[in-house]
């Protein structure tokens, strides 16, 4: 099985509730997986949080798995392994697997670091890691507020940035945001001007003090998630 063949998850867009529970995920400030069980109409998605506690988990189609892939005949009965050593979360495969496991599209041999944003494909599954930001390490929120402009107060322009930011979502949700070259061709703008805005916008939705990795996408999803994108922009 080519390890660029696209899955048949990827055309699916999350809802507002699915974004919702991402962000809450994130602001727990522990690693996360995130998949979507593939039966059903809707393909609900499916969160697992990565306790402080836990050492290995295992990925397989057997029930007995901590995450099981019951749904995915591509998916050997015992796949893979994430495993964490040392602070850090790894995945493994040793030959476990039959179609092998592939990380943001490359097959994997031995054991592979997991950093936020990577994918995990098992079968036709995919499994997105997170690693957000220690919660503690946030800054202290205003009594009141949500963190996010209302839709009338974002001035169009930023709106534009926004879409073209989030464009990528439009048919994968495990896509990346666009870059700022690619904001700059689509809109016209300069790449300096293009992160003049990304950082306004970081700060009106209070994620300025995220990882530059992890800011980018945030937006996207609280972007999506509060109306300020939809689906239909993009």
């Amino acid at each position: 099985m080519d390890g660029s063949a696209r899955s048949p998850m990827a055309a699916h867009v999350a809802s507002p509730a699915e974004l919702r529970d991402r962000i809450e995920a994130e602001r727990r400030g522990r690693p996360f997986l995130v998949l979507r069980e593939e039966d059903g109409p809707q393909r609900p998605q499916r969160i697992v949080d990565l306790e402080p506690e836990l050492s290995r988990l295992s990925i397989g189609r057997a029930p007995q798995n901590d995450v099981d892939l019951q749904w995915d005949t591509e998916v050997s009965r015992l796949h893979a392994e994430l495993e964490q050593i040392g602070g850090e979360w790894t995945v493994s495969d040793d030959g476990l697997s039959r179609n092998g496991t592939f990380v943001n599209g490359s097959r994997i041999s031995g054991r592979v670091r997991l950093r936020d944003g990577d994918v995990v494909r098992v079968g036709r599954t995919q499994i997105a890691f997170k690693r957000p930001e220690a919660e503690d390490s946030m800054p202290t929120q205003v009594a009141g507020g949500t963190g996010r402009p209302a839709l009338t107060e974002l001035p169009p322009l930023q709106r534009k940035v926004l879409t073209a930011l989030a464009r990528p979502y439009k048919h994968d949700e495990f896509a990346v945001p666009a870059t700022n070259q690619e904001i700059a061709d689509e809109l016209h703008l300069s790449v300096d001007a293009v992160k003049s805005h990304l950082r306004t916008l970081f700060g009106r939705f209070g994620i300025e003090h995220l990882p530059q990795n992890q800011k980018r996408s945030r937006l996207v999803a609280e972007a999506l998630q509060a109306g300020l994108v939809s689906v239909r922009d993009l």
